[in-house]
């Protein structure tokens, strides 16, 4: 699985998935990055990546020619991409593990199913101010009606909810 973060807003994206990764296909997921990355007007200055063998010199040439300057992890320092390395074990640990994948096309529909839940509206909506908002009211003793709605993705392995409108 490759799988990047963007760090101002914690949006993940899956680029791709294969059992075996070579250099060639990593390289490529890198210039469809970049053309992803030009196509949406953006820019990105740095990529941090750790030290697997898996990436060649090219898939930094790539990306300095974009103008983006490659960031080597420190050796046995995993907080350095913490968060990274946080989503990837969530993935494994809620989805990959739970789920039976059938193929190549499967796989990479049940990542960006995945990749939605995390970075969905459902996620915008748990800011510090609709936090305070909820619970600055009073408690009463009896709930009436909460107008919650729930939304199965992946068969209902994974649930959303939101507020009804």
């Amino acid at each position: 699985m490759f799988t990047i973060i963007e760090h101002s807003n914690r949006r993940i994206r899956v680029l791709g998935a294969t059992a075996h990764p070579t250099t060639s296909w990593v390289t490529q997921a890198a210039r469809n990055l970049v053309m992803d990355l030009e196509d949406r007007d953006q820019h990105a200055r740095f990529l941090i990546r750790d030290r697997d063998g898996n990436f060649p010199a090219l898939f930094d040439a790539v990306l300095a020619d974009a103008g983006i300057q490659v960031v080597l992890s420190g050796v046995r320092i995993p907080r350095m991409n913490a968060i990274m390395e946080r989503w990837i074990h969530s993935c494994r640990r809620e989805l990959l593990d739970r789920t039976p994948i059938w193929n190549q096309q499967h796989l990479l529909h049940a990542l960006r199913e995945y990749e939605h839940f995390h970075t969905g509206p459902t996620k915008a909506s748990t800011t510090p101010d609709h936090y305070n908002h909820c619970h600055s009211q009073p408690r009463s003793g009896t709930l009436t009606h909460l107008g919650i709605r729930r939304r199965q993705r992946l068969g209902g392995i994974l649930n959303e909810y939101h507020h009804a409108a």
